[in-house]
């Protein structure tokens, strides 16, 4: 059960798009999905997309309100393969680093990673100084994983949705959930068959 059990965060950072293909993905592959958002990802949705927060909650099996501190996420106890915050504010990560967390957010992913669970954090934010560096650092000693949204130009992806497909499909993988979006190296042969340019032809005219 607990692989087939993730939580998905949104925090207030840019890219909220990120939680919501996650969400769809996962429901797509049978997967229960916990959803906390915080209220600044609420203000950041009407920023960047046309979405209405009840159609994001209710991609979600279970939406978890932000302030809920007795939220079944909040106990160790709740197994879950997980949790993915998606995107993850700056905030969000010191407040991680720190061990205080005021949030459900925050203290569900504090959870997963006392639990030894695996947790990993879209992080959005550039450039980064010396400060965030060093908070990413504490994270990934204590055994988040850091991934941001960073495309892959490799797959030559044609469309936005496509750059976000390949982003989340990869953040997928480290739950060892395959939903069929990522165009692998080496395993799909159209990324190989493409003629490469000549550098001249690259070069501004």
């Amino acid at each position: 059960m607990t692989q087939r059990r993730l939580i998905v965060g949104i925090s207030g950072a840019s890219g909220v798009t990120y939680g919501v293909r996650l969400l769809q993905l996962l429901g797509n592959a049978g997967v229960e999905t916990h959803l906390v958002m915080s209220k600044t990802a609420e203000l950041t949705f009407a920023y960047e997309t046309s979405l209405k927060i009840a159609d994001v909650k209710a991609l979600a099996n279970t939406v978890h309100q932000i302030d809920d501190m007795a939220a079944a996420i909040a106990s160790g106890s709740f197994r879950t393969a997980g949790m993915i915050v998606a995107p993850c504010s700056m905030r969000s990560m010191s407040e991680l680093a720190s061990g205080v967390t005021t949030t459900l957010l925050t203290r569900a992913a504090d959870v997963t990673l006392k639990e030894r669970r695996r947790l990993v954090l879209m992080v959005r934010e550039t450039p980064l100084h010396t400060g965030h560096l060093r908070t990413m650092t504490a994270l990934s000693e204590m055994g988040a994983i850091i991934a941001p949204p960073v495309p892959a130009f490799y797959a030559r992806p044609e469309t936005l949705q496509d750059m976000v497909d390949h982003t989340v499909g990869r953040v997928l993988d480290l739950f060892e959930i395959d939903v069929g979006v990522v165009q692998r190296w080496g395993e799909t042969p159209e990324l190989h068959s493409c003629p490469r340019r000549d550098a001249q032809a690259l070069r501004p005219r």
